[in-house]
């Protein structure tokens, strides 16, 4: 790889040097000397030389992960097929029991991946990691994000419901209030999790997808601090100057509500495909956190305002590598799988 610019440059023949060195190989992705070219982006002017310095330093995290996997020692195994239905019984020897996959031959979902990298960022930025969880009750589902009982907000988040009455959160905002009784201000989390909704399923909606909640609350919390946390997670993440707008929307739980868009990364607002020709890409949605429901979390709303948002991981991976089809992260298909290894 060659790379034009001398910083990138001089680094990248520092950290090879290195990596020869090293007897764990991918200590070399936390490196000092990679991990200064990351600092050094949000330095530069906005504009296109900080998004080529930034298409190289992430260029070069891609070479060295590359030379990483090519140093892994390769193992072979015969193929011998099992019925894997019926399982060992007591009496069958290890010798006579067919040999398996050891772990070292998988690998990492790109989801899996990226979300990785999506805490990783969050976490520079002062928020703490929450896992959600894949059942819970009406309470947090809806009762304590200001959805008031048959009230027809909640028929768009239309989901599973087990015989016991427990539900398959449609979103993380299931431990906003969870969160804002367990921790201390300020209150800065991001909440990944699994979650469910009742879909038509097409390119672009999955009835099961990874979601990702972040909340923040301090005093004289405003939209514009919303608006610039998110356009720097996203700036990060897409490793590119963008721009954002935001229009009004309505959620239960915050207010006010927008739909936040970005400026197309592929086309850079000329139109294409991915924006349908618009040059912006609607990505999530977000608001100011209701005073209702930071008064059910134990939080004065006098005292205190914060924002939240929610956005689809799965939605920001496809975007990020041009993925065409949701379908494809939950297929199972190895072809599609071995593109991110």
């Amino acid at each position: 790889m060659v790379y034009k610019n001398p910083e990138v440059k001089k680094a990248a023949q520092q950290l090879k040097i290195k990596l020869e060195k090293l007897e764990d190989k991918r200590a070399i992705l936390r490196a000092p000397e990679l991990g200064a070219l990351y600092g050094r982006i949000k330095t530069l002017p906005a504009g296109e030389a900080r998004a080529e310095f930034g298409r190289e330093v992430n260029a070069l995290k891609a070479e060295l992960e590359k030379l990483i996997k090519d140093s892994l020692p390769t193992t072979h195994y015969p193929l011998h097929p099992i019925d894997v239905t019926a399982p060992f019984d007591v009496n069958v020897g290890l010798e006579d029991r067919p040999k398996l996959f050891t772990a070292d031959n998988g690998s990492r979902h790109p989801l899996t991946t990226e979300l990785t990298k999506i805490l990783d960022i969050f976490a520079r930025m002062g928020f703490t990691s929450v896992q959600s969880r894949e059942l819970d009750d009406d309470y947090h589902m809806f009762g304590s994000l200001n959805f008031p009982k048959d009230h027809p907000a909640r028929d768009e988040y239309d989901t599973f419901v087990t015989d016991e009455g427990l539900i398959a959160p449609a979103h993380t905002s299931i431990m906003q209030n969870r969160v804002f009784k367990s921790m201390d201000m300020p209150i800065r989390a991001v909440i990944p999790g699994r979650v469910f909704r009742n879909e038509d399923l097409d390119a672009r909606h999955e009835h099961t997808f990874y979601q990702l909640e972040g909340v923040y609350v301090d005093k004289g919390i405003n939209a514009g601090h919303l608006i610039a946390t998110l356009k720097a997670f996203l700036e990060e993440y897409y490793g590119q100057t963008l721009e954002v707008k935001t229009q009004p929307f309505y959620f239960p739980f915050t207010e006010p509500s927008f739909e936040f868009a970005l400026s197309c990364p592929f086309c850079r607002k000329k139109g294409c495909h991915i924006c349908s020709q618009t040059g912006w890409i609607e990505l999530l949605g977000c608001g100011m956190i209701h005073p209702t429901v930071l008064r059910e979390g134990g939080i004065d709303p006098a005292k205190y305002t914060g924002f939240a948002w929610g956005v689809g991981i799965d939605r920001l991976v496809m975007m990020k590598y041009a993925v065409e089809d949701i379908r494809h992260f939950h297929s199972g298909n190895l072809k599609f799988l071995r593109q991110f290894t």
